[in-house]
Parts: structure tokens; C-alpha cells; sequence
């Protein structure tokens, strides 16, 4: 474990501060361009931004009920949800340095691939009784983060002219860093006795083939064994050295942060049982098809 962590050490401290810049800066009030112009524009560059933004799904869901509540189309909200929890800047360092830049940037690709698909699903049946008034009528917020008034107002790039921001940065960086080392310190420990005491041949037998079903069944295991997207990159590190299949990697990692507790929760708080259904559908199907163009290219 402490092997594992020095290893990562660098890719941790520049996550670290990457995410306290961008928190210092107020960098997520760019998330508010996303959701202007064509609708098309809108569901790509939702997507986008989800899939690169390092802010906790919780923290957006005053900023999303407000875009909802003006008539912000759910087709964009809901790309930006799918991409939002699979990947940001932090988890894209953490899975490079653990995984490989290529699962990395292939995970960043799918993240936003599959807000785009479930955003085009979304605005092409925008029409159905699934998709009309989705949001439910009082608001179950609640969750990891602090609520906070949505996004306004422009990014201040020179934070340390600022003694509030400052203290921002240095809130942030602390309190992440916390909360890395706890997680992937807790991650390597367990992939070590994973490595140590689970049989290979069991690996292989669920989740070790190539075929689709395989990659189905790692999708839908994803869900219930997630504990959140950095502590997954060592368990699946494990997992692959035990001879999990690429293919269902992926399919694990992204089927696992879509339905993680966070990531489920702000969904849940703000649409009705019918659209959050649809949500975990457009994962695990997103998850699946990730999994098979990434075992058949790899």
C-alpha cells in the first residue's frame, strides 16, 4: 500500500492542486455557458464539461434544478450527469499513473460518448411520458457535499490577489488531499489482499473472457462494488492483474460511477422514479458498449 502511494505521489499533488486552482478560481461557473444555444451545441458541451469538470456531483444540483426550473432541456442535463461522475481532472491523473494513459484517455472518451448518446436518446423522445415533467415536485436534497447558490458569475483566474480565494485554495487542497490518501490508501490496502487471497482462476471464470456476456456481467457488478472512482482504479488494477479482461474493465469503471452513491443521489433528488430509471439504463448500456469497442480495440 505505501508502495502504491509513493508511486502515485506525483500524479496525486498535481491533481491536488489542479482541483484547488480551479476551486479558487470559481472555474465552475463556466459550467453555465453549456446550457445556451442550439440544443445540439448544448448536449456536446454539457457532455464535455461533465466529463472534465472536478466538482462533486452534489455540489451542481442547485445549479441544475435552476436550469430545469427556467426550461433548460433535460436532453443537456442529462448528458452532463452521465459524463459528470466518470471522469475528471484528478481521477484522469489517479487512473493514468495506476492504469495507463491509454485507459485514461479512453475512459475520458467514453465519458463523454456516452453523455452525448443518452443526451441525443433524451432530446429525441423528449416528447414521451418518461421525459415529460421530470422533475419531481419537492426537491430530496441531500448527499456528500454542502449545497451551495448555483454557479454565477466569472472565473477570477489571479486568485492570490484575494485573501478569501487564497484561503479557498488552501481549504481545498487540504481537504482533498485528505481525501485522497484516505481512499486509494484504503484502495491499495485491499488490492493487495485481493491480490494476496482471491485465486486468479476465480477472476477469470466472472469476469476474464472476452465475449459480451462478460462484459455485461461487469457492468452490472460495477454498480453494487463501487466504492468511488478514485478507490476504483487500484481495484480494477487488481482485478487485471488477476485476469479481468480490458473489455470489462472499462465496463466495471463506468457502469460503477455512474450508479456510485453521489453520482446516484444527485439524480435522484431532483427527477422523478421514471427518468432516474432511464438514467442507470443509459450506464450500464453506455458501460457495456464501452467495454466491447475497448476489448476489441486493445
Amino acid at each position: 500500500m505505501i508502495n502504491a502511494l509513493l508511486g502515485t505521489a506525483p500524479f496525486i499533488i498535481f491533481a491536488v492542486l489542479a482541483v484547488a486552482y480551479l476551486k479558487a478560481t470559481s472555474a465552475e461557473n463556466l459550467l453555465s455557458k453549456a446550457f445556451s444555444g442550439p440544443q445540439w451545441r448544448m448536449i456536446f458541451l454539457a457532455a464535455f464539461l461533465g466529463g472534465l469538470s472536478p466538482f462533486c456531483s452534489c455540489e451542481v444540483i442547485p445549479f441544475i434544478a435552476a436550469l430545469l426550473a427556467i426550461g433548460a432541456p433535460l436532453s443537456a442535463v442529462m448528458a452532463f450527469w452521465l459524463a459528470s461522475p466518470l471522469m475528471d481532472p484528478a481521477m484522469f491523473l489517479i487512473t493514468s499513473g495506476t492504469l495507463g494513459w491509454d485507459f485514461a484517455v479512453g475512459k475520458t472518451i467514453f465519458s463523454v460518448g456516452i453523455g452525448v448518446f443518452g443526451g441525443s436518446i433524451t432530446m429525441i423522445f423528449h416528447k414521451s411520458s418518461v421525459f415529460l415533467d421530470p422533475l419531481r415536485d419537492k426537491l430530496q436534497i441531500g448527499g456528500c457535499c454542502v449545497v451551495k447558490e448555483p454557479f454565477v458569475g466569472t472565473p477570477v483566474w489571479k486568485f492570490w490577489k484575494s485573501n478569501d480565494r487564497l484561503e479557498t485554495f488552501k481549504s481545498t487542497t487540504k481537504s482533498n488531499a485528505f481525501f485522497l490518501l484516505k481512499w486509494l490508501a484504503l484502495a491499495y490496502s485491499i488490492e493487495a489482499l485481493m491480490i494476496k487471497y482471491i485465486p486468479a482462476d476465480l477472476i477469470v471464470t466472472l469476469v476474464g473472457g472476452e465475449g459480451f456476456l462478460t462484459i455485461l456481467i461487469a457492468a452490472i457488478l460495477g454498480a453494487p462494488a463501487y466504492l468511488n472512482g478514485y478507490a476504483a482504479v487500484p481495484l480494477v488494477d487488481a482485478l487485471l492483474s488477476q485476469g479481468m479482461s480490458a473489455g470489462a474493465a472499462m465496463s466495471f469503471m463506468i457502469a460503477g460511477g455512474v450508479s456510485s452513491i453521489p453520482a446516484a443521489i444527485a439524480v435522484w433528488a431532483l427527477v422523478k422514479p421514471k427518468v432516474f430509471t432511464t438514467y442507470l439504463f443509459y450506464g450500464i448500456v453506455g458501460a457495456t458498449l464501452s467495454g466491447l469497442i475497448w476489448q476489441f480495440t486493445n
